[in-house]
């Protein structure tokens, strides 16, 4: 009889990281559709892994609320709904801030530098938009990256923690696509500007900025309305 062949669990693990990014990157990218089933044997057999991998990294990016099981179904694409897009909206606008304050008063130089690397590469992929559609990708990447330089450097965990669990599937990187040319330039000078009143010492400043850039992030994505609706005159 012949042995059964072991593979050492790093290599699944390693397998199994790199099925759970390709997957992820695709629900990003909108590949991967609201609701769309994802099929553990089509995955196997187009990243030519054995199911196992596959299995694990659907039921990690389940876990990290990037899919839903579905009993007797598998797993499918969570769809983001506006009432998801507001309660994310409700915790950064309290949470970030506060990161970001905090982030003023504990910053090192080093980070600093790295964040006005992030902001400066943002900008030059910004002007390149209209050209290569194709870099909106890497400017979500990259905005993604800036935002949790700035919670880590708070140096609180806790709150680092919270604020990772919000944003991870956060409907901005989803959608990024909401953002024309004019509303990526005014997000591009909001990261200036925060990394202006930091390197100033000023925490006011660095929190106020990064409340009005959360907003303006917010009415791209949640739509507002003045008065409860009102019930259609009814016709006699």
């Amino acid at each position: 009889m012949a042995k059964a062949v072991i593979k050492p669990a790093s290599i699944v693990r390693t397998a199994t990281a790199e099925v759970h990014d390709v997957i992820k990157q695709r629900i990003l990218d909108g590949r991967y559709q609201a609701h769309e089933y994802i099929r553990e044997h089509n995955v196997a057999r187009e990243l030519e892994v054995s199911r196992t991998p596959v299995r694990e990294a659907l039921r990690e990016l389940v876990s990290e609320g990037w899919l839903e099981a579905i009993p007797h179904h598998g797993a499918r694409v969570v769809a983001w709904t506006e009432k998801d897009a507001r309660e994310v909206f409700e915790l950064r606008l309290v949470l970030e801030p506060m990161a970001v304050r905090l982030a003023s008063e504990r910053m090192d130089r080093q980070r600093l530098e790295r964040l006005e690397t992030l902001a400066a590469r943002m900008e030059t992929l910004t002007e390149q938009i209209e050209r290569d559609p194709g870099v909106r990708n890497e400017i979500a990447h990259l905005n993604h990256e800036f935002h949790r330089e700035l919670i880590l450097a708070s140096d609180n965990q806790r709150l680092a923690n919270v604020l990772d669990s919000v944003v991870r599937t956060s409907v901005i990187r989803r959608n990024f696509g909401n953002y024309d040319v004019t509303n990526l330039r005014r997000s591009m000078h909001h990261h200036r500007e925060i990394l202006q009143a930091i390197a100033a010492g000023s925490p006011a400043w660095a929190e106020s900025v990064m409340r009005a850039h959360l907003l303006a992030a917010q009415a791209l994505h949640v739509r507002f309305t003045d008065a409860p609706d009102r019930p259609e005159p009814s016709h006699r």
